[in-house]
């Protein structure tokens, strides 16, 4: 279920649901959990065999972990979505080169959908299609925001820091960091002075490429692949004196 056909089915979805509750379904709210997220994987399958369903099961599966802050829906929506998500996840451009496993991203996809999705902006997610079509989103924000994690090591190596200022962490805790401190690119971004240095750090850093793809790429903005090499050290060198970015990865 991609983001397009999960947009284009909404107004479908809508005429199914009318249908269903016409022909005297149980109304969602007055499910029990466990009899909802039951409903909520026989309309899944009905939507993969292309048939008509029903979507507001899910819908309230999802208000009940979000709004509710109900525990046990939570589960059933991550257990009933990890696989869809996963499958976003492997579909990224940056995924392959990550260096981390789709289960790893599936929660920090998830974990970032329930930190932006609270219960007072529940209400703006109007149906299943947004909310599937915002934690898509969020899946894909993930898998480029550690891609972009990881070069800080190679803009700003742990060398460079005094030893005092190395984190202590246990490797989970280092992997949800690298997720969660992405507004660190910005920073770099800042400190960034043309468009060939941009074309670059994001090249080299985001896409791994190495300086003789970059040249062949772009050769509009660089004379030569040694161009492209110099360009590269001459940022290296700018960021790795940073204070603040030296901050950053200290911090």
């Amino acid at each position: 279920m991609t983001s397009q056909n999960i947009a284009t089915s909404n107004q479908s979805n809508r005429l199914s649901d009318r249908q269903a509750h016409t022909a005297g379904a149980p109304e969602p709210c007055q499910m029990s959990l466990s009899a909802l997220a039951r409903r909520c994987a026989v309309e899944s399958e009905h939507f993969y065999r292309g048939h008509p369903h029903d979507s507001s099961f899910a819908y309230e599966l999802f208000r009940r972990a979000l709004v509710e802050r109900d525990e046990v829906a939570w589960e059933y929506v991550y257990t009933h979505y990890s696989p869809l998500v996963e499958s976003w996840v492997r579909r990224s451009g940056a995924f392959a080169g990550s260096g981390e496993s789709g289960e790893f991203f599936v929660g920090a996809a998830f974990a970032k959908f329930w930190r932006a999705v609270s219960p007072e902006r529940f209400a703006t997610f109007p149906n299943l299609a947004a909310l599937l079509h915002y934690l898509q989103l969020c899946a894909g924000s993930v898998v480029i925001d550690s891609v972009r994690a990881q070069s800080w090591a190679e803009i700003v190596s742990d060398e460079a820091l005094p030893a005092s200022q190395t984190p202590v962490v246990s490797p989970d805790e280092q992997a949800l960091d690298r997720v969660d401190r992405a507004e660190f690119w910005s920073q770099i971004d800042a400190q960034l002075n043309s468009t060939a240095e941009r074309v670059v750090v994001i090249a080299s850093f985001v896409l791994g490429m190495k300086p003789g793809e970059i040249y062949e790429e772009r050769p509009e903005l660089f004379a030569s692949v040694n161009d492209v090499y110099n360009v590269k050290r001459n940022v290296l060198s700018r960021l790795g004196r940073s204070p603040d970015l030296r901050r950053a990865i200290g911090g």
